[in-house]
């Protein structure tokens, strides 16, 4: 198995080019620090120094499958290596890993959020915290890719980026209002997927126009309107919540400039109950969408978006420890953030071991057995 992800790492990493100049008498080879990291942060660490004690302290078993001609790097040769590569080739070797180990569902729901490394800023060199935007496959339990958003730009930007760079044909693409833009709509479609995006004041036409059918059609009960339903009812915690959906098949023809979003078929109202301790609140969000599918379904893909926050970046956060990380020069924190993205994919992916993200990262840092069921996921 060891030998055999030697290989797997080197088919999908093979095009990643080495940052160090080949004038240098170069003492470890990439592909040793590209899979003693990988492991290290699998099993907890989260710093380079952390990084260079994992692989010391576990030089026998890395022995047994890599070369170390100058036994383990040291945490400074970490520091350096990942500084240099280059982030945007190392995220495409990424996504094409991901590719190899994904099998994308018809209808499966890929949500698109963003989240900021918030102490990857440098003060001292005038850079701004990071900001990655992911794609999420709900039924995968899988990040696709990511891609940074340019430091003078913003997801707007990024999100065609990354949807170009996936295969997501049959997929229904999720992204909150920030992506509710005509081109990011075309590029789902020319991706052969279909899109639900949310609505708010960032179109302010489009959205109006969408509380305002659903306002009509609510005056005379839906009567004489192609409009689905559908309801669910969650009770625990103390809380009970009522979510409702509302899919107008029939609106078009009263969204001004509809003809402008490229295969948009229906628009949506979700309706969210929340009795919490005999106090009730409602809110409403809105959504367009260029499939036609059932108001159940559509109801289920809103709540699977959700999936990016709640299985992904809450995870990122506490298991992992993302937002203390203070790795910050050159492309540092975005390669480090890669590398937490490939182990979580990992430890997403092995099923047997009942314990929450931090306790299997512990486990796997004890247990080399229980390591290596967890990089069998990197050869699937």
């Amino acid at each position: 198995m060891s030998q055999y992800l030697t290989t797997v790492i080197e088919e999908h990493f093979k095009s990643l080019p080495d940052p160090r100049r080949k004038t240098m008498n170069l003492r470890h080879k990439l592909i040793d620090i590209l899979i003693i990291a990988i492991c290290a942060i699998i099993c907890g660490s989260d710093s380079w120094v952390a990084v260079e004690t994992f692989g010391k302290a576990k030089e026998d078993w890395f022995r047994r499958f890599l070369e170390l001609p100058n036994g383990i790097p040291s945490h400074d040769t970490f520091t350096d290596v990942f500084r240099k590569l280059a982030s945007r080739q190392f995220e495409a070797c990424f996504t094409s890993w991901t590719e190899s180990i994904s099998e994308l569902f018809e209808g499966e729901v890929v949500s698109i959020d963003g989240k900021t490394l918030r102490r990857s800023h440098d003060k001292g060199n005038d850079k701004k915290a990071i900001h990655m935007v992911s794609a999420w496959a709900s039924k995968n339990y899988l990040v696709l890719g990511q891609v940074k958003t340019d430091d003078k730009s913003n997801e707007i930007t990024a999100i065609p980026k990354l949807l170009l760079g996936l295969e997501l044909k049959g997929c229904l693409v999720t992204i909150d209002a920030m992506g509710c833009q005509k081109k990011i709509a075309k590029v789902i479609i020319d991706q052969e997927a279909d899109y639900l995006l949310a609505v708010k004041d960032n179109q302010p036409k489009l959205y109006q126009a969408v509380q305002d059918y659903f306002t009509q059609v609510n005056k005379v009960n839906f009567e004489g309107y192609n409009v689905d339903f559908a309801e669910t009812n969650n009770e625990g915690h103390g809380r009970i919540e009522t979510r409702r959906c509302w899919v107008g098949h029939d609106a078009l023809p009263q969204i001004e400039g509809s003809e402008n979003w490229e295969g948009l078929q229906t628009i949506v109202m979700l309706e969210s109950e929340r009795t919490v301790k005999e106090e009730t609140t409602i809110e409403h969000r809105y959504y367009i969408s260029s499939t036609e599918s059932s108001a159940e379904s559509l109801l289920c893909a809103s709540r699977e978006h959700w999936g990016i926050e709640n299985s992904w970046h809450w995870r990122l956060d506490i298991a992992f420890r993302e937002d203390e990380s203070r790795i910050r020069k050159g492309n540092g924190a975005e390669n480090l953030a890669i590398l937490r993205h490939i182990a979580l994919n990992l430890l997403n992916k092995e099923d047997t071991a009942k314990l929450g993200m931090k306790n299997k990262r512990l486990k796997a840092g004890w247990d080399a057995s229980y390591l290596e069921k967890v990089l069998a996921g990197l050869a699937l």
